[in-house]
């Protein structure tokens, strides 16, 4: 009886693992730009304190795993005062690319109190090259390529606005 049982949850966890790679390329086919999809995101308000003053974004706020793998891909031009916030939920750390994404984008890696600690500016269109944060970080903001550079965001700048809540 027991090898029965222990058959059966092979078959079961055989199941279930083709059941994930089903779902897995399905998941990377609807990057796709040819195939639309149904992914939505939260607007809010993001600010940045700089040497400049307060520099103020609508963003796009990417929060959960579907969000933040469709992100800002197929999107073929973004207003001068928009982004997309990934957030993680905790300071660890990512990797980002431009598959499938068609406008340049500065990248602005956040920690949880708000810190800037790197910005790579101007992400080449449809590049496949991994990004990294280099450290621990909460957060990602993307811009419109140039945007850091226009309105002298720096590392040490802080993201004041959304404040993350703490992790749970």
């Amino acid at each position: 009886m027991v090898k029965r049982m222990i058959e059966r949850m092979g078959r079961l966890a055989g199941a279930i693992g083709l059941s994930l790679l089903v779902a897995t390329t399905s998941a990377c086919a609807a990057n796709d730009c040819d195939v639309p999809t149904s992914v939505t995101f939260q607007r809010a308000q993001a600010t940045i304190q700089t040497a400049k003053g307060p520099q103020q974004f609508d963003v796009e706020m990417a929060v959960y795993q579907d969000q933040r793998g469709r992100g800002l891909m197929c999107r073929k031009s973004l207003a001068p005062n928009a982004g997309m916030l990934f957030d993680f939920g905790f300071d660890q750390d990512v990797y980002m690319w431009m598959k499938n994404t068609l406008i340049p984008l500065d990248m602005l890696f956040i920690k949880t109190d708000g810190t800037i600690v790197k910005i790579a500016s101007r992400a080449v269109p449809m590049s496949e090259t991994t990004i990294a944060s280099g450290q621990y970080v909460r957060a990602v903001l993307e811009l419109p390529g140039g945007t850091a550079e226009r309105l002298g965001i720096k590392a040490g700048d802080k993201l004041t606005k959304p404040v993350f809540a703490p992790a749970k």
